[in-house]
């Protein structure tokens, strides 16, 4: 592991992947925690970092398919409508709602395109495995199926709550 690929990016990626670490890392206590003034709070900064995140993936254009665009950026439109989403359930006063959405940006905005990160000859790849860079696509599987099982095994429980 090697921090090298990261530390010679331009300020953008940086600013990406520092906002992305904090929002996958804060993500877990924001949604699954208990709701209290520290969850607000917390959560604010939550949606910045996620904000950041999205905006800034913008300007990371070294995949793109059409012109500078890649499909994971489809993913960033979606998150940035998810963000505004999720904050205007909670105004209006949808818990429900805006617990749905923050938890399905979580698990797509996050953890979906963050397993695209994995893929060789990506930064976070090549700091990881910088002798096997094949890894990856077994950390892709790996997370691919968790995602997955953790996705079925949620609907099947709102499923049962629900009837």
């Amino acid at each position: 592991m090697t921090l090298t690929p990261f530390l010679e990016t331009p300020a953008h990626i940086q600013l990406h992947a520092a906002a992305a670490v904090f929002a996958v890392l804060a993500g877990p206590f924001v949604i699954y925690g208990r709701k209290s003034r520290l969850h607000k709070v917390l959560g604010y900064f939550w949606v910045l970092a996620m904000a950041v995140t999205v905006i800034s993936s913008f300007w990371i254009t070294n995949f793109g398919v059409i012109g500078p665009l890649s499909p994971i950026h489809g993913l960033s439109v979606l998150a940035l409508w998810s963000l505004f989403q999720g904050l205007r359930h909670i105004f209006r006063g949808n818990i429900t709602a805006h617990q749905a959405t923050m938890r399905s940006l979580y698990c797509t905005g996050l953890m979906v395109a963050g397993l695209f990160n994995f893929l060789p000859g990506r930064i976070v790849n090549r700091s990881l495995f910088p002798e096997i860079p094949e890894a990856g696509y077994l950390v892709i599987a790996l997370g691919g199926t968790a995602l997955a099982i953790y996705l079925y095994n949620s609907r099947r429980l709102r499923r049962a709550v629900a009837g």
